[in-house]
């Protein structure tokens, strides 16, 4: 949850057209005001109020000066989502904001090491560090200067709105998430910034095909997956599929870790639940994928990905909540592949048999 509710609000429609009029008319101060209005009223508003206030503060957002608390407005846009505000309706904006703050804070990065001596390392992203000398050394024109500083500090804030229309739609992830994902990871490689949750929800495969190979069995499956925000839950749903469709040896998962890993209604808070390793998740070269990491490693070998699963080396276990709560997953076998098809997906791993 962004903001968390507290009493009654003032009239926030009345209040969004003074913002929206304030920002047309470009006054500052007048602008500023209506911002904490709307801001204070939201806090308090119903779900019913907030569907419609959303995609008007995130269309306020390319208005908002680059220097300005556009990630607080776009935060603001982001809990209308969260209370039921359309998430493809409010998504442009907000993810067009969060991509220029990626690309500034790496600008920042660019010219702070032209700037600097060899083992200068990039400051912390606090704006506190801004000043004259940092405005100095990053060179250029100063307003320029102080709006890259500024994304450096802030991109992290971007991360709420950012998920709250990522994981809501689809179809918004298709649109947009190709396209920011590199900048969140070449950020995010620089080691002065957590994007870890934005990077796993740009990362999300949606209705994908994947040919799965179970090593022991020496059969082989098609499953089309979609949802699945790390290889934990992938890892659950493949044994639900296979283990308990009877396709391959095992154990099933439980009913409730599949519950959780699928339930349109997320879990409220941690559960006690306990999912258990029935695999070892592995590429066609034999190397391991990771639980903790992403359907997204898995490697695409002739147009598909393919995944190779073998017998666990070991007992492994963990709680089975999912990633990211608002977003259910789903795994389907569409086909059991021949004996032929195995072989020849065979010939693209590091076994022959």
């Amino acid at each position: 949850m962004i903001f968390r509710r507290k009493q009654k609000p003032a009239d926030l429609a009345a209040v969004m057209s003074e913002l929206e009029q304030a920002v047309a008319a470009r006054d500052g101060d007048r602008t500023e005001r209506a911002f904490n209005a709307a801001m204070s009223g939201l806090q308090s508003a119903t779900g019913t109020e907030c569907v419609p206030v959303g995609p008007r503060l995130a269309a306020l957002l390319p208005a908002f000066p680059p220097t300005g608390p556009r990630p607080i407005l776009a935060t603001m846009a982001g809990f209308c989502v969260e209370r039921g505000a359309d998430p493809a309706a409010c998504a442009e904006p907000i993810l067009n904001g969060t991509y220029q703050d990626l690309l500034d804070a790496l600008e920042f990065a660019r010219r702070w090491a032209v700037a600097g001596g060899a083992g200068d390392e990039l400051p912390e992203a606090d704006e506190k560090i801004i000043d004259d000398a940092l405005i100095a050394r990053l060179g250029g024109e100063a307003h320029e200067a102080l709006r890259l500083a500024l994304a450096w500090c802030s991109v992290e804030q971007w991360q709420p709105p950012a998920l709250a229309v990522l994981c809501r739609s689809a179809e918004v992830r298709r649109r947009h998430a190709s396209a920011i994902l590199p900048a969140c990871r070449n950020l995010a490689a620089l080691e002065r910034h957590d994007l870890k949750c934005l990077a796993y929800a740009l990362a999300i495969l949606d209705d994908e095909p994947l040919v799965v190979l179970h090593r022991p069995t020496g059969t082989g499956f098609e499953v089309r997956i979609g949802g699945i925000g790390d290889n934990f839950q992938l890892h659950t749903l493949l044994a639900h599929v296979l283990i308990g469709g009877g396709h391959v040896p095992g154990t099933a998962p439980s009913a409730e870790s599949v519950r959780l890993a699928t339930d349109p209604e997320p879990a409220q808070g941690r559960t006690g639940a306990i999912a258990s390793g029935a695999f070892e998740l592995l590429t066609p070269d034999g190397e391991q994928i990771w639980n903790e990491g992403l359907p997204d490693d898995i490697p695409v070998v002739e147009g598909r990905r393919l995944l190779v699963l073998d017998d666990p080396m070991y007992s492994r276990s963990w709680n089975a909540d999912r990633f990211f709560p608002m977003l259910p997953g789903t795994a389907e076998l569409t086909r059991v592949l021949s004996a032929d098809e195995v072989k020849t997906w065979l010939t693209y791993t590091c076994w022959t048999s």
